[in-house]
């Protein structure tokens, strides 16, 4: 490690594959081809959702929030790699570290929050039909929308404002492709036991239940899918949700393998791969997700595209 004379450096030198140099060109190709797409796909869905007048829904609105949180989320990492990538240096000045730290973190806390939202907005869509405009009105959602940012934001600054009062006793290499807390945290010297202590009980909070709240929806879901006496109806109301399932199953597993476990404990190469797959994968594969196994935003598309080529 280079030491140097301040407590915090000016600037980290990011080391990422440095160990296997080989695989930064096929990184940097993925990441020039999967950034694109995951910026057009969530933009596709935020115009056919404000566009369609039928997708104007409780469902939609949420997944709107989803669309926007994973292009922030994407955008706050993957520039920044990417530049790396391509750098020979590989440095990221202090206050740049900072920055992301703040935004990727925020983004990552909303999401899990909003997908806790979703799951309940699926929950009395299904088991509270009649009783579901009166509950997800407008107001109700707004609500829920702003909880889950400033939630975000909360956890953000509170978490992530220890994590950088750590003593780095100058050691300005990270053993990573960002700067996110778990490895800022074991690379920080000196007593560190009460961050990671703190890291994981606030993250219980921001993970574990959401998580619980999730399962116990669709518990409740599945209870009320099996009572429906048409297998169509119950196909439908499958569909309604086998989207919100797998988008779940993507963020929450890599999530919990990465901020429910002591970062000491983390494995060298575990945050990079799971940085790539929450930061890039998910955020590109949601859009298709919720465009292929969706009847709704299919059709919208479709008539959206229609609509394109023939005003031209």
């Amino acid at each position: 490690m280079t030491l140097i004379n301040e407590s915090h450096p000016e600037e980290f030198i990011l080391l990422g594959f440095a160990d296997c140099p080989w695989l930064e060109l096929p990184l940097f190709i993925i990441l020039l081809i999967s950034y694109p797409i995951a910026i057009m796909g969530n933009i596709t869905i935020i115009l056919v959702s404000k566009l369609d007048p039928r997708l104007h829904s409780p469902m939609y609105f949420f997944l709107t929030n989803l669309s926007f949180l994973d292009m922030c989320y994407t955008t706050s990492i993957v520039p920044q790699i990417l530049c790396n990538l391509s750098s020979s240096t590989k440095t990221m000045s202090y206050t740049a570290c900072a920055i992301q730290l703040y935004f990727y973190t925020i983004m990552g806390a909303a999401e899990s929050l909003l997908l806790a939202i979703m799951s309940f907005d699926r929950y009395v869509a299904i088991c509270r039909p009649l009783h579901y405009t009166c509950i997800m009105h407008q107001r109700i959602c707004i609500l829920l929308a702003s909880i889950v940012w400033l939630g975000g934001m909360a956890y953000a600054f509170s978490e992530a404002t220890l994590t950088l009062q750590l003593p780095l006793c100058g050691i300005n290499k990270l053993d990573h492709l960002v700067c996110e807390m778990p490895v800022l945290i074991k690379t920080a010297c000196g007593e560190k036991k009460a961050n990671e202590l703190a890291l994981s009980v606030v993250c219980i909070f921001i993970i574990a239940v959401p998580l619980c709240l999730i399962l116990a929806s669709y518990a409740s879901i599945g209870h009320a899918i099996l009572k429906i006496e048409s297998s169509e109806g119950r196909k439908k109301a499958f569909g309604t949700c086998s989207s919100h399932l797998i988008v779940v199953l993507l963020f929450y597993g890599p999530a919990i393998s990465m901020y429910l476990q002591p970062p000491s404990s983390i494995s060298r190469d575990q945050p990079k791969f799971m940085a790539l797959f929450y930061g890039v994968v998910t955020p590109t594969l949601n859009p298709f997700i919720y465009t292929l196994r969706n009847k709704d935003v299919k059709r919208a598309l479709s008539n959206l595209v229609r609509s394109i080529f023939s005003s031209k």
